[in-house]
């Protein structure tokens, strides 16, 4: 993807003054330093604004520096990650800091070069870290930059051909800016596709300053554009969720370290969709004493290559927990262990059945309940 027609320089201009003049006000920008934008870069890879937010002010409240993270345990770090997702962010995250604390002294690099030497700190992450927090005249390359120049110059290239890419990247490069233009571009590029160019929908061209510019609109194909390689389907996995409860504690177990959602806790399960009955009779199987069962719904949770559609019970047990799983009280579960979001539809099911006090949730006692 190339500027054929020499569009960037006129392109920057009007992006600084766009972004300068309706720039959204978020706790990141406010206080642009390389662990603050470093920290928001990786948690908004995948997540969105309104979802990152609080969770970047509860981290910046318990780790306020790289050396505080770098000491962070693993059960915290994972903790004050949970409704994020992909928690091998965190993990690169602390990786990173400490090799930032002991290389660099607990600085971030200002060069993308050095950058993208930290674990889990990609060319766009390096770029907008450089740009941003130091005023290198690096270009950070996301999907919302590569849609805006994909549409801006009607470009029929593949998107996520990491070539396209590279070439998007050098042709900003040849141009952009230092210093804090350099900081507004990288934020006005990401703006712009965020709530102009948007991904999703029509685009709203009557709003965007790269109107009179835009190739696609001129030609009106902005909304074929941008081009992108058909995705893979994802795998579908079915599974039987197991809310294992005495009426104050719940069954976790910990998740192998290596593979998705590595070394998490979640709540047991079978494979496969089972009825209650099926259920029940796999508990007494396995020697798992129990006195009620009922339905605790049905969800379904997207992995980029997996889809798990899960079949949930609560289930009353009657005598010890299985051997091998924790056995937290409802407060100490939802305070203390980094649950993933895939679960999220059972952990509020805990919530509702659970009163103030965390004692015994009404229902669910003697035998097989059809409702």
């Amino acid at each position: 993807m190339k500027d054929e027609k020499g569009l960037l320089p006129a392109v920057i201009e009007r992006i600084l003054v766009w972004y300068r003049g309706s720039r959204r006000s978020m706790p990141w920008r406010d206080d642009p330093s390389p662990y603050h934008v470093w920290l928001s870069e990786i948690m908004l890879q995948q997540t969105r604004i309104e979802a990152a937010a609080p969770c970047y002010r509860r981290f910046l409240g318990e780790l306020p520096t790289v050396e505080a993270l770098a000491a962070c345990g693993e059960e915290k770090l994972m903790k004050l990650w949970q409704g994020l997702g992909y928690y091998s962010r965190a993990r690169n995250l602390k990786k990173a800091a400490i090799l930032t604390v002991e290389k660099y002294g607990g600085k971030l690099p200002d060069e993308a070069s050095e950058l993208r030497k930290l674990p889990g700190v990609g060319a766009y992450t390096a770029g907008a870290i450089a740009s941003i927090a130091f005023g290198k005249p690096e270009p950070a390359v996301d999907g919302n930059v590569m849609r805006v120049l994909s549409r801006l110059f009607a470009s029929e290239e593949d998107v996520l051909d990491p070539r396209v890419r590279r070439d998007a990247e050098e042709a900003l490069r040849a141009v952009y800016p230092a210093g804090r233009d350099a900081a507004d571009l990288t934020q006005g590029l990401m703006e712009l596709g965020e709530v102009i160019c948007i991904p999703n929908g029509v685009p709203l061209c009557d709003r965007c300053p790269l109107r009179t510019l835009c190739e696609a609109e001129k030609r009106g194909a902005q909304n074929e554009l941008p081009k992108r390689s058909p995705k893979k389907e994802r795998r579908i996995e079915e599974k039987t969720v197991l809310i294992l409860t005495d009426g104050r504690r719940f069954a976790l177990q910990k998740r192998a370290e290596t593979g998705l959602l590595a070394g998490l806790w979640e709540l047991p399960s079978f494979p496969g969709r089972l009825t209650a009955e099926e259920t029940g009779r796999l508990l007494s199987e396995q020697g798992i004493a129990w006195d009620g069962i009922r339905p605790a719904g049905e969800a379904v949770h997207l992995f980029t290559h997996v889809e798990w559609r899960m079949t949930g019970y609560w289930i009353r047990l009657s005598g010890l927990p299985p051997a091998g799983l924790v056995f937290p009280d409802g407060e100490t579960l939802f305070r203390d262990y980094a649950v993933p979001s895939a679960f999220r539809r059972y952990l509020d099911f805990i919530r509702k059945e659970f009163n103030e006090y965390g004692f015994s949730p009404s229902g669910g006692k003697g035998g097989v309940d059809p409702t």
